[in-house]
C-alpha cells in the first residue's frame, strides 16, 4: 500500500486561498498606493480596498486559475531570463561599459516579449480561448 505524503506546501488552503489572496492583495495595494487614487497618507483605506477585491477574486474560481496558470508561466520565464543573464555575464564580464542593447535588439526583444505574453495568456485561460474561436467561426459560418 502507498503512502502519500503532503506537506503544507501541497495543501489546498495554501495554495488554493491563501497564495493567491495574499499576491492579490499586494499587487493592489501597490498599485493603489503607488497611484494615491484616494489620496496620499491613506494606507488603512488602500488596504481595505485591497482586501476586499482579494477577497472577491479568491471567491471566483476561474480567473484564479488563469492567475495560476500565468504564475507558473512566470516563475518558467523567470529561471529561463535568470540563465540567458547569466551565459551574458560570462561572454561580457569582463567589459568596463557594459553590453550595450543596439536599437533593433530592443525592438526584437521587445517584440519577443509581447509574444511570449500573448502565448501564455492564451496558454492560461484554455478553454476560454477555444471558446472564442468557436463562437467566431460560427459567426463566420452564417
Amino acid at each position: 500500500m502507498a503512502t502519500t505524503v503532503t506537506t503544507i506546501f501541497q495543501s489546498e488552503i495554501l495554495s488554493g486561498f491563501l497564495l493567491p489572496l495574499l499576491l492579490v492583495f499586494f499587487i493592489i495595494f501597490a498599485v493603489l498606493e503607488r497611484t494615491r487614487i484616494f489620496g496620499s497618507d491613506k494606507k488603512q483605506l488602500n488596504a481595505l480596498t485591497s482586501l476586499v477585491i482579494a477577497l472577491i477574486f479568491v471567491g471566483a474560481v476561474y480567473p484564479k486559475i488563469i492567475v495560476s496558470n500565468l504564475m507558473l508561466f512566470l516563475a518558467i520565464a523567470m529561471v529561463a531570463v535568470f540563465v540567458i543573464l547569466l551565459l551574458w555575464g560570462f561572454v561580457y564580464g569582463d567589459e568596463k561599459e557594459g553590453f550595450k542593447l543596439e536599437k533593433w535588439m530592443k525592438w526584437t526583444l521587445g517584440i519577443g516579449l509581447g509574444i511570449a505574453f500573448l502565448f501564455a495568456l492564451i496558454w492560461a485561460a484554455g478553454d476560454w480561448w477555444y471558446g472564442i474561436l468557436d463562437f467566431l467561426k460560427s459567426s463566420m459560418e452564417e
